[in-house]
């Protein structure tokens, strides 16, 4: 995998010349390759793996497509901090063609998109963002003068990776959300073959850069699960980690928002929080570098399952999850119980009174029931002897 040792020889000049490159002090830069590490869920020693095909390896050039979509995927990759956006695309990977970040527009932007294709055929990374229209031939979105439904094929064809980046270009996301009039469909199910997919709106842009960065360190895409996913992001439910399952275990739950409970951090599952029906790392890896607590339900707003099909932009955002481990109780016993008190006298009559009356009803009930039985077998004697005159007559 690596010896960490080696970063910290002072004489590697490759080493140097990354911190100059990435204008990171070497600590900076070894936290990063640690954080790129840890969320890939990589062995101890990988971060070394890491910096060394940073500092040796080629930068993959990568090709970013734009469709139906808000470009939040790329807004919330515009706030990385480790490293920031233009280190990122600068000296990390190759972006050569970006709807929204490059500065050529028109025909120079498609025949930069063109240029890097032929450079790069067969090693190149194709990040598509955003749902593709296939209703209608495919004419409710164009780039170029090009259907998407074409540029995506197009671009597909010789990349060495596709990378579905946000809900929408995963599994169609808000655009496929129904009647769904343009068709909106994923690229895997316009490509008709896996891809890799990065879901959430936005997804976290380090599960984004982990993935381009295990590529370029062991010259292949991470494990993903059945939807493509990549395991080190998507392979346990929000509500597992979640900073408030205590309250959740402890049955505290808030019940209104800015009730007590929602004021002191209670659960939000009674609120429609769909953590424990969503598959992704949000409760782990905090967004934007303002804190851990800087996602929906850190902020006191229940997860909507952007990320996950079927719950995400379907399920009214309220609606109380299914839960896919444990299930919890109807009912709990109250946080704070009442202080005991003894029973007044008078309470101690009225309880004797309706234990009285409950007693004096169950003597009437068997009573009854006595005379109702006497009277049956009186019926049905009389019955039996008026069948018996029958046929001796």
């Amino acid at each position: 995998m690596g010896d960490v040792s080696e970063i910290f020889d002072m004489g590697r000049k490759t080493l140097q010349a990354v911190e100059r490159r990435l204008d990171l002090s070497r600590r900076e830069y070894l936290q990063f390759c640690a954080t790129l590490a840890v969320t890939m869920g990589l062995p101890k020693g990988a971060d070394a793996a890491v910096a060394k095909a940073i500092e040796t390896a080629q930068r993959p050039s990568v090709i970013w497509l734009h469709f139906q979509e808000c470009t939040g995927c790329s807004e919330s990759l515009l706030r990385a901090e480790h490293p920031t956006l233009e280190k990122l695309i600068l000296d990390v990977i190759s972006l050569d063609y970006h709807e929204t970040l490059m500065a050529a527009a028109g025909h120079q932007a498609e025949a930069a998109r063109k240029d890097a294709m032929k450079a790069h055929k067969g090693k190149y990374i194709l990040v598509v963002e955003g749902a593709i229209p296939v209703k209608d031939n495919g004419n409710y979105c164009k780039i170029g003068g090009h259907k998407a439904i074409d540029l995506v094929k197009e671009c597909a064809a010789d990349a060495a990776a596709v990378i579905a980046i946000g809900s929408c270009a995963s599994w169609g996301g808000m655009p496929s959300t129904g009647p769904n009039p343009t068709g909106a469909s994923s690229v895997g199910e316009v490509l008709g073959k896996p891809v890799v997919t990065i879901p959430g709106c936005p997804p976290n842009p380090y599960n984004f850069l982990a993935t381009v960065v295990h590529f370029l360190t062991f010259g292949k895409l991470p494990d993903v699960d059945k939807q493509g996913r990549p395991k080190f992001a998507y392979s346990r439910l929000i509500h597992e980690n979640c900073e408030r399952r205590a309250h959740f275990d402890a049955g505290r739950f808030a019940m209104e928002f800015g009730d007590a409970g929602h004021r002191q951090g209670y659960c939000l599952y009674k609120l429609g929080c769909k953590g424990p029906e969503t598959y992704a790392n949000c409760s782990t890896l905090g967004f934007g570098d303002a804190g851990e607590n800087n996602w929906p339900v850190g902020c006191g707003h229940p997860c909507i399952g952007c990320s996950e099909q079927g719950v995400g932009f379907t399920k009214p955002i309220h609606q109380v999850a299914k839960m896919l481990n444990i299930a919890p109780p109807l009912q709990y016993a109250r946080i704070v119980e009442e202080q005991g008190q003894g029973a007044s006298f008078a309470s101690a009559a009225a309880l004797a009174a309706l234990a009285g009356a409950a007693a004096g009803a169950a003597v009437m009930l068997t009573r009854n029931l006595g005379l109702s039985h006497a009277a049956e077998e009186a019926e049905r004697a009389k019955a039996d002897s008026k069948t018996d005159g029958q046929a001796k007559g």
